[in-house]
């Protein structure tokens, strides 16, 4: 009985971890890396061999975690994907945008390509792969209990971070002996709206954690409902427009739930039927998800309302863009709204379109809600980039940028401390996983004093003899290459270079000593470079 770690092993995306019991092998999560950075060869395929996994047992839709299954289906995967059924729904909207995404990043770079010679290259996998595998998903409830093969039970707990997320519990049994493990999955904040609150286990032999936001605690003085009711009422009082860049799946809807509650208690004042357009066809149909199936994974509060014939994500309005033309007539219409979009970061979609025809207006706010990756758009604008780049357009940034606080759909370290603190029986190891830089070591480190466990946070490919508690392989850090092409970061040059351009004037009327300095460290550059 075996416990190798392929993903997430002092990393915060591309989950991924691999159980052989009772000569079988399981993989919990298969995701996708996010970020600028891969790790060699893990783009194209897996260090394991995807025809030999019996089956996929799936703790969240979000793509971090599922969005390396088409690939598995294309590398021979033909085995069953368990989750919740919320989890089954949601996973294949995204998985076919996902997919869409490859090719249409596969045909770029292959158009640009042709003309400078370079050898074409194929999408991580195609809209065929994820339509393909979206028929190996099997849905459950919570609390039932599914048996794949024999020796093997799965159970899926309310995890509280999207809907249909799923802490799971795996009893594995094999020559006599019996382990139980807890794969936490993503732990989610509490009191978030719509969802319950994470549901505490009691009992392991070995604990599988994230440690996302173990680094921090959230700031819970304002509620983002309030914050949101201010941002919008400003906004609108200048007569500009609210931009929100949104991740299309939990996020659009909990901003949709606040609006809702805002919008009836008449915390925006003067502005009664103000427009709010939600703007990416994935949210959109996010969105339906969450309508049809969301009573049976609500928290009390929403099915209450559900109960009164009240759709919690749903108002006078309220109004969708699904076509390219709906798209454009949002910025023809003048009149001040709230406009909803994807992708979160501003890498791709919609949204840089309404950033286009909103950065520049001072009377604008754009409203980001969501972690911003370094390398990103949204990461730019928020570190305070006064000029960037959009459809090969120079934009200045005249708008205000902010970011919502209290948003967060992870646990923060306090909620971590209360999910661990949970169980009754003293597990025999815990595993930190889905931390940034040292993140997870130092969670790690603070398991052991603070409980008093055998916790580890485990490298690439490190593996475990469950039945005897040793490692049996020691992991490594693979060498990464960058994600990005050379023109995408050639755009990124550029962006920094009108950043700049914006620095050098803010030096008029600074002291002569800051201005001398300043243009040796420039001319230093200069001379570095040219």
């Amino acid at each position: 009985m075996f416990l190798t770690f392929y993903g997430a092993a002092r990393e915060v995306t591309g989950s991924c971890f691999l159980l052989e019991v009772s000569g079988k092998k399981v993989l919990i999560d298969c995701g996708l890396r996010q970020g600028t950075d891969v790790f060699e060869g893990e783009d194209d395929g897996f260090v394991f061999n995807a025809e030999e996994i019996e089956c996929v047992i799936l703790t969240h839709a979000h793509i971090d975690h599922s969005g390396r299954l088409p690939l598995l289906y294309k590398k021979g995967f033909r085995g069953k994907i368990l989750c919740t059924a919320a989890t089954k729904r949601l996973c294949r909207i995204m998985l076919l945008d996902s997919a869409h995404i490859q090719e249409s990043d596969a045909e770029w770079k292959n158009r640009k390509g042709k003309r400078s010679g370079e050898f074409a290259i194929e999408p991580l996998y195609t809209t065929e792969d994820a339509e393909n595998v979206s028929g190996l998903f099997c849905g459950y409830e919570y609390g039932e209990t599914v048996s794949p093969f024999e020796g093997l039970d799965v159970v899926f707990s309310d995890a509280g971070h999207l809907l249909g997320s799923s802490s799971v519990t795996v009893t594995a049994r094999e020559g006599g002996k019996e382990k139980t493990l807890v794969f936490s999955g993503d732990i989610g904040n509490s009191d978030q709206p719509l969802l319950n609150d994470p549901v505490y286990l009691k009992k392991a032999d070995y604990v599988v954690m994230e440690s996302t936001y173990a680094d921090r605690v959230h700031d819970k003085t304002e509620s983002a409902e309030d914050a949101l009711a201010s941002i919008i009422q400003s906004t609108l009082d200048g007569g500009g427009n609210l931009v929100i860049p949104s991740f299309a799946v939990g996020r659009t809807q909990e901003i949709l739930y606040f609006i809702r509650n805002i919008k009836k208690l008449g915390k925006v004042k003067g502005h009664d039927g103000f427009s709010v357009v939600v703007d990416s066809p994935l949210a959109v149909d996010a969105t339906h998800i969450f309508e049809e199936v969301g009573e049976k994974y609500y928290d009390e509060e929403a099915r209450f309302l559900i109960a009164q014939d009240v759709n919690p994500i749903g108002f006078d309005g309220l109004s969708v863009a699904v076509t390219t033309d709906e798209s454009r007539a949002i910025n023809e219409d003048p009149s001040p709204k709230v406009v909803i979009s994807a992708s979160g970061m501003c890498e791709a979609g919609r949204i840089r379109h309404h950033l286009k025809h909103n950065l520049w207006r001072k009377e604008s706010t754009i409203l980001f809600v969501g972690y911003q990756a370094v390398g990103t758009l949204g990461h730019a604008l928020v570190n305070g980039a006064k000029r960037v780049r959009i459809f090969g357009e120079d934009i200045v940034v005249n708008a205000r940028i902010l970011s919502l606080g209290s948003t967060s759909s992870h646990a923060d370290r306090v909620g971590l401390m209360r999910w661990l603190d949970a169980f009754d029986t003293r597990p025999e190891r815990v595993f930190v996983v889905h931390g940034g830089g040292d993140n997870a070591e130092r969670w790690a480190d603070d398991v052991r004093k603070q409980f008093g466990y055998n916790a580890i946070a485990p490298l690439f490919a490190e593996s475990y003899d469950l039945i005897k508690n040793e490692r049996v392989k020691e992991g490594y850090v693979p060498e990464k290459r960058s994600r990005l092409t050379p023109n995408t970061v050639y755009k990124y040059l550029l962006e920094s270079g009108g950043r700049i351009g914006e620095l050098i004037k803010n030096f008029n009327g600074r002291t002569n000593s800051e201005t001398k300095r300043f243009t040796r460290e420039l001319d230093e550059l200069f001379k570095k470079y040219s």
